[in-house]
């Protein structure tokens, strides 16, 4: 207990410590004054940094979480990637395209006139790439590089050099090198008429820092009923409480400038299911992302920046599709796909991270291999069969994560992968198999979970899941059992493989001895003596045979492969060393196999219905302990695991 108490201490410290960290580099800088004194004291200084438009602002947000992140040059490829990098996985290709989009807005391209929508199926990962690209905005709005100012009081957070009239602006241009691309609203102009008699010089500016929670820069919308979605709720309407206090409907100071169109303005909106909405919000939207204006009435066009980033699913988007009339708006958009990964291991991170959310998993073991599996599971439901006949969703599955599988290159995987450019856009969501992993933890009385337990309730959520088809029903169970046989099977029996090679050291030193003098008596082409019986024989062929298969040597390949071994052998005599299975990886692989399969019977005690003997019951006790040691078992995961390949083995 004091043990725990002084590591949590210790963490507190950290924590503590991380805080103040973060304090000291996000310390913000308050400014305010005239726009005399803006201009003196922040545009002389970073004229650069006060014209920026909302695409350039995003851009130079991604590249500082770049370099605050890692110490990759500003040029990296990987630019941006790394805001997302702790949060989402296997989404490397989306957040490319998606840094694409603003590296091209940035530099002036058409691109940035676009509106940028997220296309993807269910919990695949859109609103949370969206949150943290707004997350990210409010932190760098904190720095001194991301420092935003804005006209006081403006209900758009407009830019202070707005105010500077167009005869002035091809001289702003010659003095300080930069353009002035906005027009004051409506509201700070009558503000400007009749509180300061029209002195723009007098007019105040505060720095702004950007917040979703307080509506500057960080807008969101969300159509919840198309029907009867206002689109006040985007541009404002009149507030009649101030209609009798300034006397006209048409002052701009009598607007209700609460709309999220301005809450966004100078960052980000995001607009949330979007082709829900009716067409006059989308013209609107997409007027607002190609002019950078908007039209309501009894104004005249309202300059407005910012960054329009919507997101939808598959079904509302081949719903849109169908509708000519949506050409022109389809033309006017940047579609980035946000597919459910293919890589298992990111998918296993991803379940990974929403059951870390939970209190409940806290205290429920997982064995190795649970999510893996559930993983792999996944990925299985969202592959497309390849034109390659050899080619089935198992080696899929392999080669998206990135392991080898014989027959097939680096360079023939990308050809793989651009078969079918909608794989990963259906399947099993994330959320279905967290959602089982849930009624699984409930189910357990042992606070602990098995990779065979969570795969029988995932079939039992397919079997009751009303809104799966009989057809598809029967597909994924299919893909649970070839998560079963063709991953789990592997990955527990290797886990046993390596403990009980581990706990069978003398006899595995004796193995690799006897290994060594039956290949130099067969290279030597000489008789062995039997160090027992004292009489000669000839070299045990079957024995060194029965070692090298197990890890595929040819009988044609057999003699270059023990030249290698016995060199290595004699390399390892010269330096004084001792030539132990560590010194050969495919030899040391070769030998565990051997020797599992030499110990079956032993395994096999296991589940016996006779009671094993004590040296048997000490080898089974030192396999277990080092499942639970060694390989992320707990004592019902490794008994079970056990048991498993106990039974696997007499199958065989």
């Amino acid at each position: 207990m004091a043990t725990q108490n002084s590591g949590r201490d210790n963490q507190h410290q950290r924590f503590i410590q991380s805080l103040n960290a973060f304090t000291r580099e996000h310390r913000a800088k308050h400014w305010q004054g005239t726009f005399t004194e803006f201009l003196d004291q922040i545009v002389a200084r970073q004229p650069a940094l006060v014209t920026r438009t909302s695409h350039q602002y995003i851009w130079d947000m991604l590249r500082w979480m770049q370099r605050k992140e890692t110490n990759e040059p500003e040029e990296s490829e990987n630019n941006g990637v790394q805001l997302f990098s702790h949060e989402l996985f296997g989404m490397e290709n989306a957040l490319r395209r998606i840094t694409d989009y603003f590296k091209a807005a940035n530099a002036g391209s058409e691109v940035g006139r676009r509106l940028l929508l997220l296309l993807g199926p269910p919990s695949g990962g859109k609103s949370s790439l969206v949150i943290l690209l707004k997350r990210g905005l409010e932190e760098y709005s904190h720095t001194d590089e991301g420092a935003l100012y804005a006209l006081k009081g403006s209900p758009l957070h407009e830019n202070p050099l707005n105010l500077v009239p167009y005869t002035l602006r091809s001289e702003f241009r010659e003095t300080y090198a930069v353009d002035i691309h906005g027009e004051l609203s409506p509201f700070c102009r009558a503000i400007l008429e009749h509180e300061f008699d029209g002195n723009f010089m007098d007019y105040p500016v505060e720095r702004i820092f950007l917040s979703e929670s307080n509506r500057v820069g960080v807008g969101t919308y969300a159509p919840h009923d198309p029907t009867t979605a206002d689109i006040a709720d985007l541009i404002g309407s009149v507030d009649l409480s101030k209609v009798s206090e300034y006397g006209d409907e048409g002052d701009p100071r009598a607007w209700s400038w609460s709309g999220a169109v301005y809450a966004a303005s100078r960052g980000l909106l995001e607009m949330i299911e979007i082709l829900k909405v009716k067409r006059e919000f989308l013209y609107l939207l997409l007027t607002l992302t190609q002019e950078k204006n908007v039209k309501v009435s009894r104004f005249p066009l309202i300059h407005v920046d910012e960054t329009i980033l919507a997101h939808t699913n598959l079904a509302e988007f081949r719903k849109f599709l169908q509708e000519k009339e949506n050409e022109a708006l389809l033309d006017r958009m940047v579609i980035v796909q946000v597919p459910y990964t293919l890589h298992y291991r990111d998918e296993a991170r991803i379940y990974r991270k929403l059951i870390a959310q939970a209190p409940t998993f806290r205290e429920i073991h997982l064995d190795p291999h649970a999510l893996e599996v559930a993983a792999v599971f996944a990925v299985l439901s969202r592959l497309k069969p390849s034109e390659r006949e050899d080619l089935d969703f198992s080696k899929k599955v392999r080669l998206y994560a990135g392991e080898d599988v014989e027959g097939y290159s680096s360079t023939e995987v990308d050809r793989i992968r651009h078969e079918f450019e909608d794989e990963g856009l259906a399947g099993v969501s994330p959320r279905f198999v967290v959602n089982a992993l849930s009624n699984a933890i409930s189910r357990s009385e042992v606070r602990s979970l098995t990779s065979m337990e969570l795969l029988v309730t995932l079939k039992d959520s397919i079997e009751h899941d009303a809104r799966i088809d009989p057809k598809q029903k029967r597909s994924w169970v299919d893909f649970l059992v070839t998560a079963r046989k063709d991953f789990y099977n592997h990955w527990v029996k290797e886990d046993v493989h390596k403990a009980l090679f581990v706990s069978f050291e003398e006899e595995s030193e004796n193995l690799l001895e006897k290994y060594l003098d039956e290949v130099e008596a067969t290279l030597d082409n000489r008789e062995v003596v039997d160090p027992i019986t004292a009489e000669s024989r000839q070299p045990d062929e079957r024995f060194l045979r029965a070692v090298e298969e197990k890890i595929n040597i040819s009988d044609a390949g057999k003699h270059t492969f023990r030249q290698e071994v016995v060199r290595k052998a004699m390399v390892a005599y010269k330096r004084g060393e001792k030539f132990t299975l560590d010194s050969h990886a495919r030899l040391k692989e070769a030998m565990e196999k051997y020797l599992f399969e030499e110990r079956r019977d032993v395994l096999r005690l296991v589940t016996s219905v006779a009671r094993p003997d004590e040296e048997a019951r000490e080898k089974i006790a030192a396999v277990e302990e080092r499942l639970i040691n060694d390989y992320g078992y707990d004592r019902h995961s490794a008994r079970e695991a056990l048991n498993y390949v106990t039974t696997l083995l007499s199958q065989e």
